[in-house]
């Protein structure tokens, strides 16, 4: 039998009552650890993290709590290859993408360190000046922002179970908040791995860090108002979550990352071969392929000029003709598997909705595996859809499709795709590709109401930008409507969700002797 992974609640490694669930190899179709948290008394176990971790975080200043982040991101960085070991078995993704995933926490960690140490030694924030209540300034109401004195729970999704887990946990232990993580199941095991790691190198204090592998039963039950949660994943689930009596009746703080049907758009004006369509070219392609279209933030959508759309078809699909897809621990293997066989089966069900309406201009099924059974690996080539007539396809604008597709639609003005860019009804992200900075900057500032960050592309950022797909910890990640209405990183944003703010009014000695 697998080995079984601990959870770790309480300040104590513990396992679950049954048997569990195991993870699978989504290439090999082999056993790889099981993980389970039945019978674990989570009400203790969280009132150990906010009485224990909670108090020993608050009692220290930002600048100290910084420095937990950095020795946190040290341990990590002495464990990187066993991470990548585990990320190419358990997600099935090929270096390159595992790098997005576990470098990228890495670099967010430390990111959040630096801005922590900004912070210096204080152990609440100001929010903004003090102000008169009355004719003279002798009474004054001066708004602050401390720190929750509840838990983090962190309910994550499959497809980053590193990232995923340290965006989170970076700026909620920076603001003084314990973090108790509940990782996707089919993936837990990197993120235990990560937890462990830290854990055995008592880099944090008892209770700051737990987590709960597998489907523990009254998860939210155990939440108190003073808690925060934030998930990330279907927007079935993210229903069920606030709908919950933790949210709608003890108000607990609530934050959503759900769908997201993100767009990339090429102005008009750039004609095939120019700069700004072959970055947009180059940008889909990336999308597509990089975890195998496994990302909330991936491009679905493509809106071209109508006069463009053929040549738009052939440049996308050429460029996919040339991607390899198989079993990572080939070198030659560019794209891996999916995480799952139940996220294929849903790729594939989507997939056949999306037909329907759309042609087909690049088929997946052409592309051979390569040390990969067709029968056993999660694995698809990447597939590029076309949809001629986006006013009349519904499915295009609701359905996502969590794989390497993605579908080309042509518009007719910069106001028509405008129109069919908002029928996703609230994405992560879109993408701009033209020369022309002024239309980039109007564009920018249309999709701005819908979209959580807006990625402009022209041929001076070629080089230097982050790309479309990527969360860096500086910028806003999450988005209206149906990605959630949620808000993640943005710098020091990110720790408003983990403050609570008050006026406090008082004369003016007092509001002076406040340390803020």
């Amino acid at each position: 039998m697998t080995d079984l992974l601990l959870n770790h609640l309480g300040g104590r490694w513990v396992a679950g009552s049954s048997k569990g669930s195991t993870l699978v190899d989504p290439v090999l179709g082999s056993d790889l650890v099981r993980v389970d948290c039945t019978g674990l008394d989570l009400a203790a176990g969280f009132g150990f993290a906010r009485d224990e971790g909670g108090a020993a975080l608050r009692a220290l200043t930002y600048r100290e709590r910084a420095e937990l982040l950095s020795a946190v991101a040290g341990v990590l960085q002495a464990n990187r290859d066993a991470y990548y070991q585990i990320a190419c078995a358990n997600s099935g993704t090929v270096k390159n993408d595992s790098a997005v995933d576990i470098e990228g926490a890495i670099y967010t960690l430390s990111t959040y360190a630096k801005f922590g140490a900004s912070l210096g030694d204080r152990r609440a924030l100001p929010d903004g000046d003090a102000q008169r209540l009355g004719k003279d300034a002798s009474f004054q109401v001066r708004h602050v922002q401390v720190p929750s004195r509840g838990l983090a729970l962190f309910i994550n999704a499959f497809n980053f179970p590193a990232w995923g887990l340290w965006e989170k946990a970076a700026p909620a232990l920076l603001s003084g908040v314990p973090v108790v993580l509940k990782p996707a199941t089919a993936t837990a095991w990197l993120a235990q791995r990560m937890v462990k790691d830290v854990i055995d190198a008592g880099v944090l204090p008892a209770g700051a860090l737990s987590i709960l592998c597998g489907s523990p039963a009254g998860l939210l039950d155990a939440l108190q108002p003073v808690d925060v949660v934030s998930f990330t994943g279907s927007a079935e689930t993210a229903a069920r979550i606030r709908a919950h009596d933790a949210v709608t009746r003890r108000s607990v703080r609530l934050n959503v990352e759900a769908d997201s049907l993100n767009s990339a758009v090429l102005l008009p004006g750039e004609a095939a071969g120019t700069p700004a369509f072959d970055l947009l070219v180059k940008e889909v392609v990336r999308e597509m392929t990089a975890k195998s279209g496994q990302k909330c933030t991936a491009i679905r959508r493509v809106f071209v000029p109508v006069d463009l759309f053929d040549a738009a078809a052939q440049a996308l699909a050429a460029r996919l003709a040339g991607v390899t897809v198989g079993n990572p621990r080939n070198e030659s293997v560019r794209m891996g598997a999916l995480a799952s066989r139940a996220q294929l089966d849903s790729l594939l069900d989507g997939l056949g909705l999306l037909r329907q309406q759309a042609e087909l201009l690049h088929d997946g099924a052409a592309h051979r595996l390569v040390d990969a059974d067709p029968a056993v690996a999660c694995c698809v080539g990447p597939t590029l859809l076309g949809c001629r007539d986006g006013d009349g396809a519904d499915r295009v604008h609701d359905i996502e499709v969590f794989g390497p597709v993605a579908t080309l639609v042509p518009y007719r003005d910069v106001g028509h795709a405008v129109s069919m860019v908002r029928r996703g009804q609230g994405s992560l992200v879109a993408s701009l590709y033209g020369s022309d900075p002024s239309a980039l900057a109007t564009l920018s500032i249309e999709l701005a109401d819908s979209h959580g960050r807006v990625h402009v592309v022209s041929p001076e950022v070629a080089a230097s930008h982050t790309g479309h797909g990527n969360v860096m910890p500086q910028s806003l990640h999450g988005g209206p409507g149906r990605a959630g209405g949620g808000e993640e990183l943005g710098g020091l944003r990110a720790l408003n969700f983990y403050h609570r703010r008050a006026a406090i009014q008082a004369g003016t000695a007092v509001l002076d002797g406040l340390a803020l």
